[in-house]
């Protein structure tokens, strides 16, 4: 049912626009004046990637989860059959913060705008007959990502898979919850230093997976300009970095898989500056203060979805 992502490049050989101007295949910095820098190396303000999305499709997943488990395994199912290349889980409210669902805090919330994940047999049965090691998942959840990432391996083990074959990303940001979402369980201590468990686990025995999706969307839309999103987002990503390197890891195991989540409305420009200038800021930190030397490190890694708050209002 589910074939592995085909990531080799598939480049046309003429390209052209809507209206049938012939373009090149890339512009360079000794193709036109105004190109500066050339994408697909440092610092990577153009992308990280010379052709970008042509070079390297995205992955097509749609943010689900709802009711309990089988229906979500259904809804996966659903999708995969029509074409989508990865999955996007996301979980009800006693799941992100670690209340049983016949608990009193959980009534009335389970199973809403998100599945019910209460065990490893929940979590069996939303990935039965989906093998795991041939699809990427995405899991949006921060307070309890551990537990829930455990889960996820256990049940790729379980259909034959080791945690070594296993691709996704966790969003595992814990200091955006404090600042704009408020889903922590932990003060951010404690919670600092799993997330540095986390991360070290990953980078040895789940080399493929992003343990954390340091994001920026949720505090944009709780008020933020584009600008404080991407400082305060890389404020972020800098003191996960170094609480890393404090635990002894090295820069350049774990940096690579560091990916980042960005809100994007409806002032195009503006946003188009915000991600080029994100690249470079990011790439320049990771070599000029962290001293990375893997290309992969310097690279940030993001998705982006629309914004919600730029949306119209509500009518009538």
């Amino acid at each position: 049912m589910v074939k592995k992502q085909n990531s080799k490049k598939v480049l046309a050989k003429q390209y052209v626009t809507d209206s049938n101007f012939p373009v090149k295949r890339i512009y360079q910095r000794s193709s036109k004046k105004y190109v500066k820098e050339d994408s697909g190396v440092y610092p990577y303000t153009r992308g990280i990637h010379t052709e970008m999305f042509r070079e390297r499709f995205w992955t097509m997943r749609q943010y689900s989860g709802f009711g309990d488990a089988k229906l979500t395994n259904e809804r996966f199912k659903f999708m995969l059959e029509k074409g989508q290349t990865g999955l996007s889980m996301a979980f009800d409210l006693p799941t992100q913060i670690g209340h049983d669902p016949d608990s009193i805090p959980a009534e009335g919330e389970v199973g809403k705008v998100g599945v019910s994940i209460a065990s490893l047999k929940d979590m069996m049965i939303a990935f039965d007959g989906i093998p795991l090691g041939k699809v990427s998942s995405s899991m949006t959840i921060n307070s309890t990502a551990s537990t829930l990432l455990a889960y996820y391996i256990v049940v790729g083990e379980s259909q034959g898979f080791k945690s070594t074959e296993l691709r996704g990303t966790t969003q595992n940001d814990i200091l955006k919850e404090y600042i704009a979402r408020n889903t922590y369980i932990y003060p951010p201590k404690p919670s600092m230093r799993l997330i540095g468990d986390m991360i070290g686990y990953c980078a040895e025995k789940v080399p493929q997976w992003y343990p954390v999706s340091i994001s920026g969307y949720h505090m944009r839309e709780a008020g933020c300009t584009a600008t404080q999103e991407i400082a305060f987002t890389i404020a972020n990503a800098i003191a996960y970095i170094q609480t890393c390197l404090d635990r002894g890891l090295k820069i350049d195991d774990f940096a690579p898989r560091l990916s980042f989540f960005f809100c994007c409305t409806i002032e195009f420009f503006e946003e188009v500056a915000k991600f080029r200038v994100a690249r470079k800021v990011y790439a320049k930190i990771l070599k000029e203060k962290f001293h990375a030397k893997d290309p992969r490190s310097l690279q940030l890694k993001f998705h982006t979805q629309t914004s919600g708050e730029s949306l119209t209002a509500q009518q009538p």
